[in-house]
């Protein structure tokens, strides 16, 4: 709950607004707030229960100039109207205006003139909402959408990418550098002739692509963007305007048409590949605290504040907002309603979502499974740093279990499989660490409850926070730290190029071959490295771009990845729908090495008999998906990952096997099987048989 200033409240006493008996505002119902357009009149409707007055401006230019006496064309009082809103109808066409509104507070402080929150459509910079008809926003092609139906959350591969990084390099091939244009373009290629953009991802094999904050942020000015000599970068963490895409990645920003046009050509273009779009939203704060339209336009509702009535900052940005309030909760379920069906949005990703309350989040998720019921909905399940929402009430990944259709990334796999992001020296399972097998274990079944993982010793968890395995989703590297590649040239300094490549393939083929969604880093398929900067959210090109000359570079690990990926779609096996179908299914193998071992890797496709003197051997994780899985046409898969620096001789189930992965071979087609209980599992590799 919100802690205000005592005129405040006396303000709302005295204007008879005390219908909330959590904090004396009203609740507006309505679904028209904002700017309602028509040729012939255009209805303005704000939430400002504690203003005295409200201004509404017009203007003929996006931004304010000094120079320019001509620039305003009206100013509008507005009416108070019900539930604490204030409305305002401009009579004729007012399309291609730009307006802002202004608060006039209880105790005569004028506020600054903003936007609303409720904006669709903004002129350059956001500083000013724009009067536009959304019938001129349709894209100029009409492309038709190859999207087959997602039969389970669980069949999802997630693959998570910067508008500008995706094609800003030279090497790119791509004309429209930096923009959403770029992402659209077809038949894109390096100098090499490799397929780069929306080609390589789609020929990479994956479900959707996750994008990067793509609303109105701050940090970039939007009137320099297209100047080659401008060099400002940002991930997009810095909200200005929730309802309008950012205008850095239009090609003209000064048309608030373009970027709304551009961003809708994006998404059908991705759509037309086969391909869904997973939006990164920033609910959580503010760019600014008290400047904020949110603050401006209802001073201390939106935000959190701590009893000495500075802003609270659970963000670690300065601010966080409060979901709890009702028309702060509103405002989230409506605005990702907008995206859904304005811009055909296929899932959500929620930075820092233990900042938003529980119910806000449920009531998030059903209202999108209402209108596109194979939405994908996930965040980060904790928070930046302490905040006033009770913890009973956030939803962290503890609480996983009291969301509604709503997944948690999992950290616990992160760091299990490549060492802590607190400790960049540190090791994981897949960079030789000991003793990480059951934090393994805990990812493979999707941090479900799963009676062969032996909870005390999982890194972080201590009990199953995902009820079901689309809860969950399993990573080990994105935007927020150093990217694999370089994080294994940190914690593994004396080991060279070729070993540190296994481990990163082993690190990811874990994560593509466990249960829960898969969710992979743009570029982590060819070693993307970002020249060793750990968190580069305002590094420039040369540390962010993705340079397209390494997929020649590393052409094995791209077709290694490929393979993977299109492995794991060919079996469902590795993506069960419930609990329940894992506790059946997925069984865990004792890993016992044989002592007698020759530690010869198989040759000519023959797998040799060994002696049954054998022992427990660490660093290894062994289990089965038995008796066609998920309806896998597969009978019975044995997969092992091996985190040793070394071949390991193991004993296995007995029976007549068949090698689908051996090292860096993938062959999902070789039927030779071999009747054996032994294997030679390769060092730092993973291993799947299937009999």
């Amino acid at each position: 709950m919100s802690i205000k200033p005592l005129f405040l409240t006396v303000c709302f006493l005295i204007t008879n607004f005390m219908t909330d008996a959590q904090i004396g505002l009203p609740v507006y119902a309505g679904t028209d707030l904002g700017l309602t357009y028509s040729p012939s009149s255009s209805f303005f409707r704000i939430y400002a229960p504690s203003a005295k007055n409200v201004s509404l401006r017009f203007y003929k230019n996006a931004t304010p100039n000094v120079n320019k006496s001509d620039d305003i064309i009206e100013t509008a009082k507005m009416q108070r109207a019900e539930n604490g809103t204030w409305t305002f109808k401009a009579a004729g066409d007012r399309k291609n205006q730009f307006y802002t509104f202004q608060i006039t507070q209880q105790n005569g402080i004028i506020n600054a003139e903003v936007p609303d929150s409720y904006a669709k459509a903004v002129g350059v910079n956001g500083l000013r909402a724009a009067v536009i008809d959304m019938n001129d926003t349709k894209p100029d092609v009409n492309l038709k959408s190859t999207l087959l139906p997602l039969k389970n959350k669980t069949d999802a591969v997630l693959y998570e990418l910067h508008i500008r990084d995706a094609s800003i390099a030279v090497n790119s091939g791509i004309k429209n550098k930096g923009k959403f244009l770029g992402l659209t373009e077809i038949n894109t290629k390096n100098v090499a002739g490799f397929s780069t953009g929306l080609d390589h991802i789609k020929e990479l094999g994956v479900t959707h692509v996750h994008l990067l904050p793509s609303y109105d942020y701050y940090t970039v000015d939007e009137t320099q963007c297209n100047d080659p000599n401008y060099k400002k970068y940002n991930w997009g963490y810095d909200p200005m305007n929730y309802n309008v895409p950012e205008g850095s990645y239009s090609t003209d920003p000064f048309n608030p048409v373009t970027r709304i046009k551009e961003f809708k050509t994006l998404v059908q273009a991705i759509h037309a590949r086969g391909l869904r779009v997973v939006m990164d939203v920033v609910y959580n704060h503010t760019m600014f605290g008290e400047e904020s339209n949110f603050n401006q336009i209802e001073p201390h509702y939106y935000h959190r504040f701590l009893p000495d009535g500075k802003f609270s900052n659970g963000a670690s940005c300065g601010n966080e907002t409060a979901s709890e309030q009702p028309m702060m909760r509103k405002f989230m379920v409506e605005s990702t309603a907008y995206w859904v069906k304005e811009y055909d949005i296929d899932g959500f990703r929620f930075d820092l979502m233990g900042l938003h309350d529980i119910e806000t989040m449920n009531l998030i998720s059903k209202k999108l499974h209402d209108i596109k019921p194979e939405i994908i909905l996930y965040g980060e399940g904790w928070t930046g740093g302490d905040s006033p929402l009770p913890l009973e009430k956030r939803s962290v990944k503890a609480h996983t279990l009291q969301l509604d259709r709503i997944a948690a990334f999992s950290d616990d796999m992160r760091d299990g499989a490549k060492g802590s992001v607190f400790d960049g020296r540190d090791k994981g399972f897949a960079s030789g660490k000991i003793g990480m097998e059951e934090t393994i274990k805990f990812g493979v079944v999707a941090a479900t409850k799963h009676p062969q993982v032996d909870y005390s010793k999982v890194n972080y968890s201590k009990s199953p926070w995902a009820k079901e395995p689309f809860q969950c989703i399993n990573y080990v590297e994105c935007h927020d730290n150093h990217t694999l590649w370089d994080r294994l040239l940190n914690s593994n300094p004396n080991d060279d190029d070729a070993t540190r490549i296994k481990m990163h393939e082993l690190a990811q083929t874990i994560v593509l071959t466990a249960q829960g969604i898969p969710f992979l880093h743009a570029g982590t398929e060819f070693l993307r490295t970002k020249k060793g900067v750990e968190n580069s959210y305002n590094s420039p090109d040369s540390i962010n771009a993705i340079d397209w000359d390494r997929k020649m570079q590393y052409k094995n690990v791209f077709e290694f990845f490929k393979q993977i990926i299109a492995l794991r779609k060919h079996h469902p096996a590795f993506r069960m729908p419930t609990n329940a179908m894992i506790q059946e299914k997925l069984k865990f193998i004792d890993c016992f090495e044989l002592l007698s071992s020759s530690n010869e890797p198989p040759k000519n496709n023959t797998l040799k008999l060994k002696s049954e003197n054998k022992t427990l051997i660490s660093n290894i994780v062994m289990y089965t998906l038995g008796e066609h899985a998920n309806g896998d046409t597969w009978k019975n898969i044995l997969v092992i990952y091996n985190g040793n620096n070394r071949d390991v001789d193991l004993q296995i189930p007995a029976g007549k096997w068949a090698v689908k992965l051996y090292g860096k071979v993938v062959n999902e087609k070789n039927k030779k099987s071999f009747k054996i209980n032994n294997v030679t599992v390769p060092a730092i590799s993973t291993m799947i048989l299937v009999n």
